[in-house]
């Protein structure tokens, strides 16, 4: 019996045969990731809960400070004296700090940048929360904010602890707050490749990011001691 060639069938319809290719897909190429620049990324539930958290605590501070600000202001044009309720001492006395002239560096009161700050910043992690993704410009953007707020808030502890010499208390939570949002937003950025960095720093993060916080506010600690060491020993 004659076989019929590939790819034809036999009149009788028996003895079909058929090309058969094989490729070897050990030599292919795997399909490259999408680009950094073109890709979205949807943070975690515990950055999200972090963002919402500290967004909070920061957005607390900013509306107590505000509303202490209002009330200095009404005592003085009243010709009476208010004292906020944080001013326990001459070291942490809120209302030094809130009648500075660095209280009002942008030419209104301090908080009330922190009152629209740190709205968008429960805004983003809200939205994580719901499943949102942001493409890389987003992150950065963000990134750039927090970036913002922290040397905001370096300046600000600086004035105060050297220039004021006096320490508030809602002041210090915001700082805090900002530290937190920073580094975890930047550790982030590093990991997901938004941001350049080498191997060791992206393995670095994604074990270790909450060193940098605790190093950070720890320096913050340790310079609040020693510049009243005298005072928190009396």
């Amino acid at each position: 019996m004659v076989l019929p060639e590939d790819g034809q069938v036999s009149s009788d319809g028996i003895g079909v045969m058929s090309k058969t290719t094989v490729r070897d897909v050990s030599t292919e190429s795997e399909p490259e990731c999408a680009e950094p620049a073109s890709r979205t990324e949807g943070g975690s539930r515990a950055l999200a809960l972090l963002l919402v958290i500290t967004g909070a605590a920061g957005l607390l501070a900013a509306w107590v400070i505000t509303i202490d600000k209002f009330k200095i202001l009404e005592a003085k044009v009243a010709g009476t004296t208010f004292t906020p309720g944080c001013s326990l001492n001459p070291v942490v006395s809120c209302g030094s700090v809130m009648e500075s002239k660095q209280a009002e560096v942008f030419g209104f009161p301090n908080p009330m940048l922190g009152l629209v700050t740190y709205a968008i910043v429960i805004g983003v992690g809200m939205s994580l929360l719901a499943g949102a993704r942001f493409p890389r410009w987003y992150w950065l953007t963000f990134n750039a904010g927090c970036l913002f707020g922290v040397g905001f808030c370096a300046w600000l502890t600086f004035q105060s602890l050297y220039r004021i010499n006096a320490l508030c208390l809602w002041c210090s939570l915001a700082w805090v707050a900002t530290i937190l949002m920073f580094w975890y937003v930047t550790s982030f950025n590093i990991r997901k490749g938004f941001l350049p960095a080498p191997s060791w720093l992206k393995s670095f993060f994604g074990e270790f990011t909450w060193v940098m916080p605790v190093l950070h506010i720890g320096i913050i600690g340790m310079l609040i001691l020693t510049r009243w060491w005298d005072f928190w020993l009396s």
